[in-house]
């Protein structure tokens, strides 16, 4: 088998991975896959619980492992189910292999209860350490009552 056969079926195979398990994720032939999700979850004695989910609307392998992933999604979790906070991006190349996604396009991240919602353009997101980086044109706010301010 050639290298471009062996890497076709390797993507295939991830793709699968994370296609597999969900009743509602479709495998389209060609190595196309839509509303995928896959989840990481904490450590024992908390391993039934999610800590992370990262979804998408469609997946396609590109070269090297990678994925581009359109309508991307991913929501942190607390140790006790609460959601803690969502990333959204239309779109992003995934590395499977090493849990990270990136972008020169936009991002928005916000915290669940709303209080802090940052957006711009440019991320880098490293899954194994949950950091997010947003290079450009970073906005942020912050709703009133997390801090109080008095003023003299």
């Amino acid at each position: 088998m050639k290298s471009g056969g062996k890497q076709f079926w390797f993507v295939m195979t991830a793709i699968f991975f994370i296609a597999a398990p969900l009743d509602r994720a479709q495998q389209i032939p060609g190595g196309h896959a839509t509303d995928f999700i896959s989840n990481t979850y904490f450590e024992p004695p908390h391993e039934q619980q999610v800590k992370m989910r990262l979804s998408g609307a469609e997946a396609s392998p590109l070269p090297g492992g990678l994925l581009e992933v359109k309508q991307l999604r991913i929501e942190v979790f607390d140790v006790d189910g609460k959601l803690q906070s969502i990333i959204r991006a239309p779109q992003c190349i995934y590395a499977l292999m090493d849990g990270v996604a990136s972008s020169a396009g936009h991002l928005e991240m916000q915290t669940s209860d709303g209080k802090i919602r940052t957006e711009g353009d440019g991320f880098l997101w490293r899954q194994g350490d949950n950091s997010l980086t947003i290079s450009n044109n970073v906005y942020t706010v912050i709703k009133t009552g997390i801090w109080k301010m008095t003023l003299p």
